[in-house]
């Protein structure tokens, strides 16, 4: 208990630098965005000195440092996004002295600036690090200071500067357990070739299961959407294609599902998704790529499986499952405080690394 205490008991002033794709929470889909908002809320009610760099449409109990007007994947007036993000960048290094951490979301755009100022800072990193381009990329850059979310999602760059791995986490209360499902299967997220909600369709039908799909459709995406996913829904019934779903229905729509399948084939960085049907007590089924076997445990919050024959057997029992236990082990494991306290951690041993004392009290950002 001691240790848990003393990592909050000095109020650090921290720099949260959000994406500007999306607000802080986002409206809709926008997974980095809305771990971003978690990990600021709780940090605020442990009594640290936040300030969020953002969106102005965000919604913080954090100080609002607002870059564009609105987030800026929904602005029909934005052209070119990389302006915005180095207004930001230049705004955070502007102030960073009011600051014992800068903590960045925004992959490696302020990487040449960051290293010429020397702040104190991390980045954590939210997406797929296995393209070709980034580890030149990630050789220059050796020294910056990372976050990773998964052990999984550093494999392509080992040799980079990982200081931590901090799992996500969710507010212990957002979402309610449901006991007793609707008896579907649910696929969430994003409608892509490495998400494969084709696997989804073919699973449930194979197991007899109602599938429903509440999923985006990116412009990069819309031609495998027409192409594959479009036929597989005209081709067979016990498949409803609802569409992009905000926070607001994500709850009912994850724990009405008897499961949530993840038949995913890409590295996945983390996967939110899953933690999020665990939260609801709803088990996961999915492919054991990227994050995947950190997060699911077999028969505790879901199965791994490697063919969608191996997920129909999975699904044959899966009435039974005990979603109790499920939601006990995402309380134990996956929650936003836990998340704040481990990142807590890094801060302090970033400053206790730098030779800096951490602050006395709380001093207000100018």
């Amino acid at each position: 208990m001691k240790d848990k205490l003393d990592e909050v008991a000095t109020p650090l002033r921290i720099a949260m630098v959000a994406p500007l794709h999306e607000s802080v929470p986002p409206r809709l889909y926008g997974g980095t965005e809305r771990v971003v908002s978690y990990l600021t809320e709780e940090l605020v009610t442990l009594g640290m000195d936040v300030t969020l760099f953002a969106t102005g449409d965000s919604v913080t109990n954090a100080r609002l440092h607002a870059i564009a007007p609105r987030g800026l994947r929904l602005d029909p007036t934005v052209h070119d996004c990389t302006a915005h993000h180095v207004a930001m960048i230049h705004d955070v290094m502007e102030s960073a002295d009011d600051f014992d951490v800068v903590h960045f979301h925004i992959d490696y755009l302020h990487y040449p600036a960051s290293r010429a100022l020397g702040m104190n800072q991390l980045t954590t990193l939210h997406g797929r690090l296995d393209m070709p381009e980034l580890v030149p990329l990630y050789r220059r850059f050796d020294d910056m200071p990372l976050v990773s979310i998964s052990d999984a999602q550093r494999k392509p760059l080992p040799f980079a500067n990982w200081i931590a791995t901090v799992h996500h986490g969710l507010p212990a209360d957002l979402f309610r357990f449901s006991a007793e499902p609707a008896g579907y299967l649910a696929f969430l997220g994003r409608i892509s070739p490495e998400k494969r909600p084709d696997r989804a369709i073919r699973i449930a039908r194979s197991a007899g299961i109602p599938l429903k799909i509440a999923a985006k459709v990116d412009a990069a995406d819309k031609a495998y959407f027409a192409e594959v996913v479009k036929p597989l829904l005209e081709s067979g019934t016990g498949v409803e294609f609802i569409g992009e779903i905000g926070d607001a229905d994500k709850g009912a729509f994850l724990g009405g599902a008897t499961a949530l399948l993840c038949p995913i084939d890409w590295p996945e960085p983390f996967g939110l998704v899953m933690i999020e049907a665990m939260a609801c007590g709803t088990p996961v089924i999915a492919w054991p790529c990227g994050s995947v076997p950190e997060i699911v445990r077999d028969g505790v919050n879901g199965h791994a499986v490697t063919s969608e024959e191996d997920a129909v057997k999975a699904l044959a029992g899966i009435e039974g499952f005990d979603r109790a236990a499920c939601r006990r082990d995402f309380e134990a494991r996956f929650t936003a405080q836990r998340m704040a306290r481990d990142y807590l951690r890094v801060y302090r041993q970033r400053l206790e690394g730098a030779g800096m004392a951490p602050p006395a009290g709380v001093r207000p950002a100018a």
